[in-house]
């Protein structure tokens, strides 16, 4: 007998907590399907949803569906938006998703949103709805100012997390710190360091004081030295600090106040911040160092060279380092012989020109870091050679992302494309979900994306390949591929519509700068109804009124921006003029 037929004679509260032991969205999307009854079970113990486009369903619906949802996490504009590539007005607008949540999900308690539109109204509307709601978190969002986050601190009475990550925010001042009320106690999370304004110290102190939970705290670059001393010694128990300005005169007496202080906290395990830091100040935070498992210097472009170097030797147990590229070849090649227990490295660029890095910083990690699975790498160069070493030094690699800085360039050594040595790393590492690439590459490295990199999710291309063979490799190759993310590439119609029904196993599809025309474009829409085909022409005149009429040069035109998402909502209601939905 099946076992669906054997679970239909349980009573639906013990279904229920089977399926409690479900935890990924995928795997309880598969129950629902089975039978009417799991359907039923499935919908009314969802407690947690993720909308990976917020375009994708309407929020009525999802809302609907899982009525007693507890959290909830949507993204809005394509990825691509990090890197101010997706026009502004696009949309992405959270009211409507916080408005249906207000009216069939009333039992709310987190909200997490990515790259989204969110006013004050919508976050005022979202503190006075839901009288138990303890998490916000806000990733790269934007439209909404401090007197969004003073509503939130009057009246979220439970509030556990306000996490405002990499957020342009509208400052009016540090007015909103004053909001929370004294019986606001439960804070476990604060993170305000994306805010540009001066911050109330007085009232931050008191808030710290009186949050006995607080684990992460992270501050903006406003909070002095002076104002870190006094809450450290307030909240001894914190796991994750983001410094502020850290500029203080290591003579001084204010900088021993300093040392002790972080000398009495025995459970920080990650640092960040230190956005003006005096490299001698730095001396403060070496009594911690040896239990740090994650350091941050991606914001800390005072520290280089020497002291920065002098640092990272202090951190024994890292398993996440974020830095600047100033750190060089050489202080790379401390952190191989320092950080064995690495799994985690983003080399920044400091600023325009040159990166401080080159391959040579990479092999010498991968010699000593063996464990290390996520790389965001950008530098001046890379050898086909460095990439194959890499590739059998670390063959766990989960997430492996370079960019080279001319992103055209070839092996400098042999002046050949770089396509063995990518060819190497998806070979090598089984595991791979998301890949980014840069340099020379041809054809040849989407055959063996297409060949080996059988678990990849996410693929991100730059200034690659021959012609639309490329795209076709990895269409047909990459049987898990979600996102592919594509500019300035020679792939056009020939590519895109070589198997159009790929795109409803995938979440998106975004291209720019490539060969696409809109009559390509036009094509696709028609044959997979359940796309939104958008094409983004800013500047061009809107050409919905002749839709069925465009003909020879305007079927030919480029679409400068094209992306196509899987939805079950239809077009959007929402779209700008110079979004044409097709």
């Amino acid at each position: 007998m099946p076992f669906s037929t054997v679970m239909t004679y349980f009573p639906e509260e013990v279904v229920e907590h089977i399926f409690s032991f479900l935890e990924s969205h995928r795997d309880r999307n598969a129950v629902s399907v089975v039978c009417k009854i799991w359907y039923k079970i499935e919908r009314l113990s969802r407690r947690s949803v993720f909308i990976g486009n917020c375009y994708s369903v309407r929020p009525e619906r999802a809302m609907e569906r899982f009525p007693e949802v507890k959290s909830l996490s949507v993204k809005g504009k394509p990825h691509f938006a990090d890197f101010n590539m997706v026009p502004h007005g696009w949309g992405g607008f959270a009211g409507p998703w916080i408005e249906a949540a207000v009216r069939q999900c009333p039992g709310l308690e987190e909200l997490r949103l990515k790259r989204m539109v969110v006013s004050d109204e919508n976050l005022k509307l979202l503190a006075l709805s839901f009288p138990n709601f303890k998490a916000l978190v806000l990733d790269s969002c934007e439209g909404f100012s401090t007197d969004g986050l003073a509503s939130i601190a009057t009246h979220c009475r439970y509030l556990r997390e306000l996490d405002l990550q990499e957020n342009e925010v509208e400052d009016h001042g540090p007015k909103w710190l004053t909001c929370f009320p004294d019986s606001c106690t439960s804070l476990v999370s604060l993170n305000f360091a994306c805010l540009k304004g001066e911050v109330n110290a007085a009232s931050l102190e008191r808030l710290i004081a009186r949050s006995p939970n607080l684990k992460s705290l992270r501050l903006n670059r406003a909070v002095s030295t002076e104002t870190l001393s006094k809450i450290l010694l307030k909240a001894p128990q914190l796991v994750d600090l983001g410094t502020g300005s850290f500029t203080l005169d290591h003579r001084s007496e204010a900088y021993h106040r300093l040392l002790n202080a972080f000398i009495k906290c025995k459970s920080i395990r990650s640092l960040s911040g230190f956005w003006d830091a005096s490299p001698r100040c730095l001396l403060a935070v070496y009594p911690i160092c040896w239990k740090l498992t994650s350091l941050n210097l991606s914001y800390a472009p005072a520290i280089q060279g020497a002291d920065l170097i002098k640092l990272i030797r202090q951190c024994h147990k890292l398993q996440r380092l974020w830095v600047l590229d100033s750190i060089g070849d050489k202080g790379l090649a401390v952190v191989a012989t320092t950080c064995k227990e690495l799994q985690e490295l983003r080399v920044f660029p400091l600023g325009v020109g040159n990166a401080a890095v080159t391959e040579e910083g990479l092999v010498s990690v991968s010699s000593g870091c063996s464990k290390l699975n996520s790389l965001l790498y950008f530098c001046d160069q890379m050898t086909n050679a460095a990439l194959e070493t890499v590739a059998k030094n670390c063959p766990n690699f989960i997430r492996f992302r370079l960019c080279i800085l001319d992103p055209k360039k070839p092996d400098p050594v042999t002046h050949q494309p770089l396509d063995e040595g990518f060819g190497a790393i998806v070979q090598s590492c089984k595991s791979l979900r998301r890949l980014s690439l840069s340099g020379l590459l041809t054809d040849k490295v989407f055959l063996y994306i297409g060949m080996y990199a059988e678990k990849l999710e996410m693929l991100s291309v730059a200034f690659a390949g021959d012609s639309d063979k490329g795209m076709v490799y990895v269409l047909n190759g990459c049987k898990n591929l979600r996102k592919l993310e594509i500019r300035d590439s020679p792939f056009g119609d020939a590519a895109v519509l070589e198997d159009v029904g790929k795109y409803e196993t995938m979440r998106s599809l975004w291209m720019s700068a490539c060969d696409v025309t809109l009559g390509g474009c036009k094509f696709l829409a028609s044959k997979m109804p359940m796309l939104n085909v958008e094409v983004m022409n800013e500047g061009e005149d809107d050409g919905d009124d002749e839709t069925d009429e465009v003909v020879g040069d305007i079927q030919k035109a480029k679409a400068k921006k094209m992306y196509v998402y899987r939805t079950l909502a239809g077009p959007r209601e929402d779209a700008p003029d110079f979004v044409w939905t097709l």
